[in-house]
């Protein structure tokens, strides 16, 4: 008889990243470049050039072209997986907000510092939107 021992847990992260840029243009843009990111992302994963959970050691050739053309010069091979995570970008002005469960966001928080961004980080467990009910209200 085999004991699987290991860690788990099913606590999400509920966590909150902001980037707050000094323009408009300056959020529109790393949104946009976070939309190419991932469509080039879930590309490679659908033609079965990159495979989640076995993150890559190499870019494949489509990422590079792609990572070249927006600029992004900063992500691992290991991170662009966080690209087709289950994560909300919401573009609201001079701020984008994601939004995910994952704990793995190195990869956005890079984009948005490239882009000239003042991030903040935090879980909506402990510190939830306006309006919300605080923890110890409840």
């Amino acid at each position: 008889m085999k004991i699987w021992q290991a860690y788990g847990s099913e606590h999400s992260a509920n966590l909150v990243m902001i980037g707050r840029f000094k323009t408009e243009d300056d959020a529109a843009k790393a949104k946009h470049i976070i939309e190419m990111i991932s469509e080039g992302v879930q590309a490679d994963v659908d033609a079965g050039r990159i495979k989640l959970g076995e993150p890559p050691e190499r870019y494949t050739d489509e990422a590079q072209r792609q990572l070249r053309q927006v600029k992004v010069h900063s992500l691992a091979p290991g991170e662009l997986e966080q690209f087709v995570y289950d994560i909300s970008v919401e573009l609201k002005g001079t701020e984008i907000v994601i939004t995910t469960d994952e704990i793995d966001v190195s990869a956005f928080m890079k984009v948005l510092f490239d882009g000239g961004a003042r991030i903040e980080v935090y879980s909506a467990h402990e510190y939830p939107r306006p309006g919300e009910v605080e923890p110890g209200d409840r």
